[in-house]
């Protein structure tokens, strides 16, 4: 039907006949000479249709915007002075001697040329996607998942699918329900991720195992959450977290290399304690230059409540950031600055302006300053490295508070005063803690099939407060492109695990029981990693969400315009599946 696609008629071709296949992208009427830009998913390419070939012509001056049509013309180079050097087709044009229109658009109810909702964009997906920028970053996302593909299987990486109807298991998340027609009053679940079945695999002796699958989850959204999404999932036998991190690492590193033409340098690696004490964050964007530094112990003696209070709670946290020039922010933005932290739980942004270093306490500002003495002042600019013209901002309260309010505040500062170094910037985040402990109930941090490190059982159950996980986080930009960890092999480690996460025998047995009897059959040692396709494409490409990389995403509320999904099931369908729908009060 077609030759080729519009984008890749270049100089080359010049001479020869083709046929092609597309969208109008623009049309021009020239005093009877009429122009178009012809669109497929590979670019665009000038066509002319002229008086000369009266005929063609007429048909032509019926074309419209995003009309889909097939023409058939010569190309030529365009005259002198007309060249495009910002195209690839902008050398040649193509005099169009044959024109079919396949079928007519009405008037668009989106507009290119300005800023759409995004209502609009998911209702009229189909026609979203046919811009350049979305067509190009699926085309891009394409490209990836088939890079990893080569990448994995010239590794030996086997490719094995896992269910998708599934037993609900808790992972963190609300799992999506199935109910069964055939089990009345039963039901499936969406897999928030393969993790069960891919250690099943390992046990199984498939080594290493890959695949690029759907994942469920029923929780709130944001710009990087969606309830179905990808992830790039592996898993490997007889490998420890070096094994599996290098494997990953190089994963990464060939996409960059090929995709972008980027050497991403080195990957250093960052105890979770370090990261979380310094940026405030599990997966710190190390482009940004600021950070927080504890200064408790010099302020435990003040007067002032809110610095002594914190500083004298072992659950409290007093910390600083120094922005650098920072001194020439106004009220209004330290007061917008303050509402910010407020979101996180913060009370307050407590500030101190070093407008002159040289000229010691009458070089400083701060409404706190009254509070502090001449020493503890000096202490504290010395530890923050302040300079003349830089700001302190402190955050005091409980820890965890503290170090969200001030994480969350040292990313926004970055973007704000536009302090970010560098294009990209990797690390690895190991030693996350085993457990989080919650109004007295501990909560497997990552997952309750993490293996924690250098400990037994009966140590673990002894102390689980302090265990650390044999687990690691690969972050980029401040983006966790994803985790992993190394997994429990062993029955009694799995079962002292669920203990502690108050699973008890007769429950482990009800969700788990088909895991707990794999691992008396010879499990082997096992680990892996799941990265997050979607966001991974999403920094690739620079886009700012994930669902700008994905075809056919949902809103905020997980609904579909496009398909007016999630929908009311008829009464027949309740009836075959037993389920009685509870009416909203009206």
């Amino acid at each position: 039907m077609r030759t080729d696609y519009c984008g890749n008629i270049d100089s080359s071709y010049v001479g020869q006949e083709v046929t092609l296949c597309g969208w109008v992208n623009k049309r021009r009427d020239l005093g009877g000479v009429i122009f178009i830009d012809l669109r497929d998913r590979e670019g665009l390419v000038q066509v002319v249709f002229d008086p000369d070939l009266p005929d063609v012509l007429e048909e032509a001056n019926k074309l419209r915007s995003e009309f889909c049509v097939k023409l058939t013309g010569k190309v030529r180079a365009r005259p002198a002075g007309q060249v495009n050097d910002t195209m690839r087709t902008g050398e040649i044009e193509i005099l169009g001697t044959g024109l079919h229109i396949y079928s007519k658009a009405n008037a668009l109810p989106l507009d290119w040329n300005q800023e759409n909702s995004e209502e609009q964009r998911l209702r009229y997906r189909y026609l979203d996607l046919r811009r350049p920028l979305m067509s190009q970053r699926l085309k891009f996302r394409s490209q990836v998942t088939a890079a990893v593909r080569r990448y994995l299987e010239g590794d030996g990486f086997l490719d094995i699918e896992t269910p998708i109807l599934t037993k609900a298991t808790p992972e963190g998340a609300r799992d999506y329900l199935v109910p069964s027609r055939t089990h009345k009053g039963e039901f499936f679940a969406l897999p928030q991720s393969p993790q069960l079945f891919k250690q099943l695999l390992m046990m199984s002796g498939m080594d290493r195992y890959y695949q690029i699958v759907k994942c469920f989850r029923d929780e709130d959204l944001r710009a990087d959450r969606q309830p179905e999404f990808t992830q790039i999932d592996l898993e490997t036998t007889f490998l420890d977290a070096d094994g599996v991190m290098a494997i990953t690492e190089g994963l990464i590193r060939d996409l960059f290399n090929k995709m972008l033409n980027v050497e991403l340098g080195d990957f250093p690696r960052m105890t979770y304690a370090e990261a979380m004490q310094r940026y405030g964050s599990d997966k710190p964007d190390l482009r940004n230059p600021l950070e927080l530094v504890d200064v408790a112990d010099l302020l435990s003696t003040v007067e002032f409540k809110v610095f002594s209070g914190p500083a004298n709670d072992p659950k409290g946290r007093v910390s600083v950031i120094r922005v650098p020039g920072g001194a020439s922010l106004s009220r209004k933005q330290l007061d917008e600055y303050t509402k910010f932290v407020g979101i996180y739980g913060a009370k307050g942004l407590a500030w101190l302006k070093v407008n002159s270093l040289e000229g010691g306490q009458e070089g400083l500002q701060s409404p706190v300053l009254k509070f502090l003495s001449e020493d503890i002042t000096d202490a504290v600019l010395q530890r923050t490295g302040a300079q003349s013209g830089d700001i302190l901002l402190f955050g005091a309260d409980t820890a965890n508070v503290v170090t969200e309010a001030l994480g969350a505040l040292r990313l926004k500062l970055g973007e704000d005063l536009d302090l970010l170094e560098g294009e990209w910037r990797p690390l690895w985040v190991v030693d996350f803690p085993m457990f989080e402990e919650v109004d007295g109930q501990y909560h497997a941090l990552h997952h309750p099939f993490t293996a924690p490190r250098d400990v037994d059982a009966e140590q673990l159950k002894a102390n689980p407060a302090d265990a650390l996980s044999d687990a690691y986080d690969m972050v980029l930009n401040g983006v966790e492109l994803g985790g992993g960890s190394v997994r429990i092999h062993d029955e009694q480690m799995q079962s002292a695990v669920f203990s502690i996460l108050g699973i008890g025998e007769q429950e482990a047995q009800s969700k788990f029981g088909f895991l707990l009897d794999a691992l008396q059959f010879g499990a082997p040692p096992h680990a892996g990693l799941a990265f997050g396709l979607d966001r991974l494409v999403m920094l690739m490409t620079g886009a700012t969400s994930i669902r700008d990389v994905m075809a056919f995403p949902k809103t905020t509320t997980a609904a579909c315009p496009l398909t007016s999904a999630p929908s009311p099931a008829n009464e027949q369908q309740l009836a075959d599946l037993a389920i009685g729908v509870v009416k909203k009060n009206t």
